[in-house]
C-alpha cells in the first residue's frame, strides 16, 4: 500500500521543517508528500522548496474562510495523489515516526475499513499531553472530535465522504467534524487507540479562538448543530434533537 500525505499550509513557515522531517523519518517508506501552499505571505515556499521529493501546489486565489480554503487544499492535493491511503496533515502538526506504518497495518488487517482516526499529542506552549479516548460530559451527536491531522482515509472512499459532507455553507465547520460525523453515521468510525500525531494548540491559531464556553465557542457549537441537521436531512438520517441541541440554542438566544 502506498501512502499519500496531503498537507495544507498557510503562513506556517516556522513549523514546516518539523512537519516534513517527521515524514521523511517515517518507518514506512512507500509514501508521497503533496504540499499545498495557500498564497502564504511568509517564506513558506522558500522553506518547502529546500526539500526533495515533495510535490508543491501554489495557490493564488483564496476565499475569506479558512475552513473552505483548507478543504480546497486537500481536494487539490488528492487529485494529484497516487496512494492507496490519504493521510491529512496541517502544516503546523507532525507525525510520530511510526504513524504511517501503524495506519497502513490497520488497513491491511481490516480490509473492509475505510476510515481510521488516531489520537493527538497536544503541544501547547510549554506543555505536552496525550488525549485519550474520552467522552464529552454532554451527550453530543459527535463526541470527541479528532483533529484533521489524525484522519486517514482510503483513497477509493474519499469521493463518497466528500460528496456527503462538503459544501460552501457552514463556514465555521471544518473538515474534522464533517468526516467524524460521516464516519459515525455511516458505520465507519474506527480508531487506533494510540497518540500518533503531534497537534499544536498555540495562541493565534484557529483552535485558540474557540476556548470552551466562550461566546465564540457557543456560536460555533450552534453552527455545528445546524450543520449536523443539514447533514442528516441531506443523507436521509432520522435523528432527534437532544439536550445539547436545546441548551446550545437557548444560550445562543442571548449571544450577540
Amino acid at each position: 500500500m502506498k501512502a499519500s500525505i496531503v498537507i495544507a499550509n498557510y503562513n506556517n513557515s516556522n513549523f514546516i521543517n518539523d512537519c516534513i522531517n517527521s515524514l521523511n523519518s517515517q518507518t514506512y517508506k512507500d509514501i508521497e508528500i503533496i504540499f499545498f501552499d495557500d498564497n502564504s505571505i511568509d517564506n513558506s515556499i522558500d522553506v518547502i522548496k529546500k526539500f526533495n521529493d515533495v510535490k508543491v501546489i501554489q495557490n493564488k486565489i483564496q476565499t475569506k474562510f479558512g475552513s473552505l480554503n483548507q478543504m480546497n487544499a486537500f481536494k487539490r492535493c488528492i487529485e494529484l495523489s497516487v496512494g492507496d491511503v490519504i493521510f491529512f496533515l496541517d502544516s503546523d502538526d507532525y507525525f510520530r515516526k511510526d504513524k504511517v506504518e501503524k495506519v497502513i497495518s490497520f488497513f491491511l488487517k481490516n480490509e473492509k475499513k475505510k476510515i481510521v482516526f488516531d489520537f493527538p499529542i497536544i503541544l501547547k506552549e510549554n506543555e505536552r499531553f496525550n488525549i485519550k479516548n474520552n467522552k464529552n460530559f454532554l451527550n453530543t451527536y459527535w463526541g470527541y472530535i479528532h483533529p484533521t491531522s489524525c484522519i486517514s482515509i482510503k483513497k477509493e472512499f474519499i469521493s463518497e465522504v466528500f460528496d456527503k459532507t462538503l459544501n460552501d455553507k457552514f463556514t465555521d465547520i471544518w473538515l474534522d467534524i464533517r468526516v467524524l460525523l460521516f464516519s459515525k453515521y455511516f458505520n465507519q468510525y474506527n480508531t487506533i487507540n494510540e497518540n500518533l500525531t503531534f497537534y499544536r494548540q498555540l495562541e493565534g491559531n484557529i483552535s485558540s479562538k474557540f476556548k470552551k464556553f466562550t461566546k465564540t465557542w457557543w456560536k460555533r457549537r450552534n453552527e455545528a448543530h445546524d450543520y449536523f441537521f443539514h447533514f442528516t436531512k441531506t443523507n436521509n438520517l432520522n435523528v432527534k434533537k437532544n439536550l445539547d441541541f436545546y441548551i446550545t440554542k437557548f444560550i445562543n438566544n442571548f449571544i450577540k
